[in-house]
């Protein structure tokens, strides 16, 4: 088959390779539709590994995706040939204790989509466990429907937070993970989100949402817009959602009294954790690696109308241009969001 493989660092070739998938009895064999372009794909283009993630030998990308079920497993009852579905990209051992214990993203075991050495979806198809398959309702899009990995993230990050309706929340980074926070946290209750960014289109973007409070750190202090938008009380929920160190180590500065801090994005280093400064406040710290149980919630979401992620995809490519779509993600051009890939265009 056809694939995008990553071969080395700075190294992508549009090239058959052979992958071995027999189809068991709980798996479906899934027609590639959509694949977006994660910040993860680009980060291995660029740098040929993500901490101990190192890419030894050539790999397919891709992890968010959307398809249709050409081929079902005997045991399977849940879905059938012709549905459209996307698919959580991690399959976690079902006999370890973090699966046990309902907590399968932790799992060290797990096999995860485009990470070294599992290959990722951009190619024609591939097989997947039923149980993390999931049928797309008809209103929703196989864009949208590739748009459900990072919203999971977004809908994870807001559940960990306990939004409450009214609150006022804080999203630091308008890449799309930052995106997501936003919708999703509106659609848990928040009355008002403030986005901070240092593009001005991405917040620009995030200003069509709704109650969006965009702010731009470099001409703005983030400080005077969250203290102006909660009569100095503080945001009940700030979302790290940028992996910057600094931005990271200054959330404390703007959560209010007994608000909570949930850490979405991956910093490049360790960042300064001021615990008193989080002492002071009585503030809840989370973190949240991927997501877990959250797939359906995310799907019906989409097909309900509360959460519309239509707007973040910003580019669309065939998958003959595959290696292009990188090449502008990976230069990552002011505005942009989400870079797609329709696999039947150009295949």
């Amino acid at each position: 088959m056809k694939a995008l493989v990553l071969e080395r660092k700075d190294e992508l070739s549009l090239r058959p390779i052979d992958v071995e998938e027999a189809l068991g009895p709980r798996d479906v064999r899934i027609a590639l539709k959509r694949v977006g372009v994660c910040g993860s794909d680009v980060h291995y283009y660029a740098h040929g590994g993500i901490g101990p993630f190192i890419v030894k030998e050539p790999m397919i990308l891709g992890h968010e995706a959307s398809g249709e079920v050409v081929e079902i497993g005997s045991a399977v009852t849940s879905l059938a040939v012709g549905d459209r579905v996307c698919m959580e990209p991690g399959i976690p051992d079902p006999d370890s204790r973090p699966t046990r214990l309902g907590k399968y993203n932790l799992d060290p075991a797990v096999r995860f989509w485009a990470t070294p050495p599992v290959h990722g979806v951009l190619r024609p198809t591939v097989v997947h466990p039923a149980d993390f398959t999931f049928r797309l309702p008809d209103n929703v899009s196989d864009g949208a429907g590739a748009m459900v990995e990072p919203l999971a993230t977004g809908v994870y990050a807001t559940t960990k937070a306990q939004i409450q309706p009214g609150e006022v929340a804080l999203v630091i980074g308008a890449g799309t993970i930052g995106m997501v926070t936003v919708l999703a946290a509106l659609a848990a209750g928040c009355s008002r989100v403030i986005v901070s960014d240092v593009q001005e289109p991405k917040l620009d973007l995030a200003a069509r949402f709704g109650a969006v409070i965009p702010v731009n750190v470099r001409s703005e202090s983030l400080a005077e817009v969250v203290g102006r938008e909660t009569d100095g009380w503080g945001a009940d929920v700030v979302f790290e959602a940028s992996g910057n160190e600094r931005a990271a180590a200054e959330v404390f500065d703007h959560v209010c009294p007994g608000g909570r801090v949930v850490f979405i994005g991956m910093p490049g280093a360790p960042i300064a954790y001021d615990v008193l400064a989080a002492q002071v406040k009585e503030a809840r710290v989370e973190h949240i690696f991927r997501y877990a149980h959250i797939w359906p919630r995310a799907v019906a979401m989409l097909a309900s109308g509360k959460i519309d992620v239509t707007p973040l995809i910003t580019e669309t490519y065939g998958f003959g241009d595959s290696i292009e779509a990188f090449d502008y993600a990976r230069s990552a051009p002011p505005g942009t969001v989400k870079v797609q890939i329709e696999m039947t265009a150009g295949a």
